[in-house]
C-alpha cells in the first residue's frame, strides 16, 4: 500500500510514492528483523520441573522485579519499534499478583493493529481461574508445558504438581476459546515411553504438539545428559507408527512442524542441540528485573531497568534497546555431551523465560 505527497491522478510517478509501512526497525548485525519479544513477568513458579529449576530454589526480591507498569512501558517500547508479537512467560506468568492487569493493557495493542499476537507461556495450574479472562483480554492461543499424561510421573517430573488441576486448567482453556498447543521435553527413561500416547491425546483434543530437548541452563541438581535425547531420534521412533509430512506452518518461533496424516493435528520439534535454529532467529528475551537476553544460549545481556528509570521519556530506553540488538549473537553455544555437562549458561531457564 502507498501513500502519495502529493495531490496527483498519476500514480505511476513512482518518485512521489513511499511505503506506507516502514521496515522493521530492530534489525541484527546478521539482516534478522527482531519482531518477537518474550517476557518473563516473574522467576517465580508454582511447580519445580527437574529440568527447569532446583527444588530449593532461591527467587528474585521484589524489590528488583519491574512493577507492572514498567513491564507495560517496557514492552510498549519494543511494539513502537516494530516487534509484532508478544509471549508472556515465567516462571508461571499467572502466579504474578494482578497480571491480567499488565494483559488487558497490552491488549490495546491488539487494538490498534501495531501488534499481531498476545501470548503465553503456562504450565496449566492457574487456567480454571484466568482462562476466560485471557480471551477477553485479546489472548487467542497460549502454549501450556506438559511433560506426562500419568499423574505419578507429573508429580516426579513438577515435584509436587498435581495433573488434574492442569487438566482442569486445560478443559477451561479449551471451553474459553483459546487454541491450545502442548509442550513436552522429551526426558530420557522418564516420558519416552509416552510420546505415542500423548499424539493420541492431542488428536482426540485438537491440540497440536511440540516436543523440545533439555537445554543446558543453570544448576538443576540434576544430570541433563541422562535426562536427554536427541529429537531426530524421537522422530525415528514417532515415524513408525505415524505418517508425518512437512508442514509449512509457523507460529513464528523455532519449531520445524510436521502434519500427523492419522490425527489431522500437527507435531512440532524444537532443537536447539541436534539442529539449531539461530540462522532464522527473531527473538529477543526480557527479564521481570530488566535485563534483555538477545539470546538463551548466551550470558551477554543489557541492563533496560537503569535507563527505563532514568526518565519519563523513552529516548535512553530506545537507545539502549538498539544498542543491545547491535550486539546480538549468531547463535548460541548449547552442547550436551561428557565434556559438557555443566550448564551453558548459569542462570535457570525460569530467569530468562520460556
Amino acid at each position: 500500500m502507498y501513500y502519495i505527497h502529493a495531490m496527483s491522478t498519476d500514480i505511476s510517478q513512482s518518485a512521489n510514492l513511499e511505503p506506507l509501512t516502514a521496515k522493521p526497525q530492530l534489525v541484527d548485525p546478521f539482516a534478522r528483523a527482531i519482531s518477537y519479544l518474550r517476557v518473563s513477568v516473574t522467576d517465580r513458579c508454582d511447580l519445580r520441573c527437574v529440568y527447569c529449576m532446583a527444588e530449593d530454589m532461591t527467587f528474585l526480591p521484589k524489590s528488583e522485579v519491574l512493577s507492572l507498569e514498567e513491564l507495560d512501558r517496557l514492552c510498549s517500547a519494543f511494539v513502537d519499534l516494530g516487534v509484532r508479537k508478544l509471549r508472556l512467560s515465567g516462571g508461571e506468568p499467572l502466579v504474578r499478583k494482578n497480571i491480567m492487569w499488565l494483559v488487558r493493557r497490552l491488549g490495546r495493542h491488539l487494538d490498534t493493529g501495531a501488534l499481531d499476537e498476545l501470548t503465553l507461556t503456562s504450565n496449566g495450574t492457574q487456567l480454571a481461574r484466568y482462562a476466560q479472562e485471557l480471551v477477553d483480554a485479546g489472548v487467542r492461543r497460549i502454549n501450556i508445558s506438559l511433560d506426562t499424561l500419568d499423574p505419578a510421573k507429573f508429580t516426579a517430573i513438577t515435584r509436587w504438581g498435581n495433573l488434574d488441576q492442569v487438566l482442569d486448567g486445560i478443559a477451561a482453556a479449551r471451553a474459553a476459546g483459546l487454541a491450545v498447543k502442548i509442550n513436552a521435553v522429551a526426558l530420557r527413561g522418564v516420558n519416552d515411553d509416552e510420546f505415542d500416547r500423548m499424539i493420541s491425546w492431542c488428536g482426540e483434543t485438537g491440540f497440536d504438539l511440540t516436543f523440545i530437548e533439555v537445554m543446558p541452563m543453570g544448576e538443576i541438581g540434576e544430570q541433563r545428559l541422562d535426562q536427554y535425547m536427541p529429537l531426530s531420534m524421537v522422530r525415528a521412533e514417532i515415524s513408525k507408527n505415524w505418517t508425518l509430512t512437512d508442514s509449512d506452518h509457523t507460529t513464528g518461533g523455532p519449531a520445524r512442524y510436521f502434519d500427523i496424516a492419522e490425527t489431522g493435528q500437527r507435531l512440532g520439534f524444537i532443537t536447539p542441540l541436534t539442529h539449531n535454529f539461530c540462522e532464522s532467529c527473531n527473538r529477543v528475551r526480557l527479564t521481570c528485573t530488566g535485563t534483555l537476553f538477545m539470546c538463551l544460549g548466551q550470558d551477554d545481556a543489557t541492563d533496560l531497568r537503569a535507563p527505563l528509570r532514568a526518565s519519563e521519556e523513552d529516548g535512553l530506553l530506545i537507545d539502549a534497546i538498539h544498542e543491545a540488538i547491535g550486539r546480538k549473537p549468531k547463535g548460541h553455544d548449547f552442547v550436551i555431551d561428557r565434556r559438557h555437562n555443566a550448564p551453558a549458561v548459569g542462570r535457570h531457564m525460569s530467569v530468562t523465560g520460556g
